[in-house]
């Protein structure tokens, strides 16, 4: 009686290597390249739909932002508009776009100077000084996050003495009463995460949000 030997067998060593490797690689693509992403994509959708899909936000029927990104309030000339919360600076614009007020995904990141260095210091000064008066405070009053960029230059939080010195500000322009915008800011003041991680914090985005729902 004659055994048949399996062709694999038969094959040079390095062919049958090779093609353990093939059917390893196709395996694991279908594994983790198919079915585990679809099944972290159904539980996303699931369980935390609105975090799976952006985070967006609404306002008048229409998707204006998302919570996790910073965004610019400002005109075309990049003027800050003063109906509006106003996010701290964002270093994250085009560099050949003199107009461009940041929170721009592509160009993502910090200015890289050191705090000693002095285009930094003009800057800080001048953003100091434009912010006290747009919001009409002294110089000294004006907060650090309201003058310096985040690392990423595109976080939507600002802490809560920037979003309380512009309450005056965005009553006066809607013509609301402060106390209103004033119970609105601390209707989405976020304490520290766990209670010890970061600090507390209102996102600006989240906040006009719901301003243009506020009558």
């Amino acid at each position: 009686m004659t055994v048949m030997t399996p062709i694999t067998t038969r094959l040079p060593g390095p062919v049958r290597r090779h093609l353990a490797a093939l059917r390893a690689l196709l395996v694991l693509t279908v594994l983790l390249g198919i079915l585990y992403p679809l099944v972290v994509l159904g539980i996303g959708q699931l369980a935390f739909p609105a975090q799976a899909n952006g985070s967006l936000l609404s306002a008048g029927g229409r998707v204006v932002g998302s919570s996790l990104l910073g965004q610019a309030f400002v005109d075309a000339e990049g003027n800050p508009l003063p109906q509006w919360f106003q996010p701290r600076p964002s270093a994250a614009s085009d560099p050949n776009d003199k107009n461009d007020p940041g929170y721009d995904p592509l160009f993502s990141g910090a200015s890289n100077l050191g705090p000693s260095n002095p285009d930094l210091i003009r800057s800080i000064d001048a953003h100091r000084a434009a912010v006290a008066a747009f919001d009409g405070v002294p110089v000294a009053g004006v907060p650090p996050d309201a003058v310096t960029a985040s690392g990423s230059g595109l976080d939507p939080d600002i802490s809560p003495a920037y979003a309380d010195e512009q309450v005056t500000r965005v009553a006066e322009v809607r013509g609301l009463d402060p106390a209103a915008v004033r119970a609105l800011v601390a209707a989405h003041l976020q304490g520290r995460t766990l209670g010890i991680l970061g600090e507390p914090r209102v996102n600006v985005v989240e906040l006009n949000a719901a301003l243009t729902r506020l009558r």
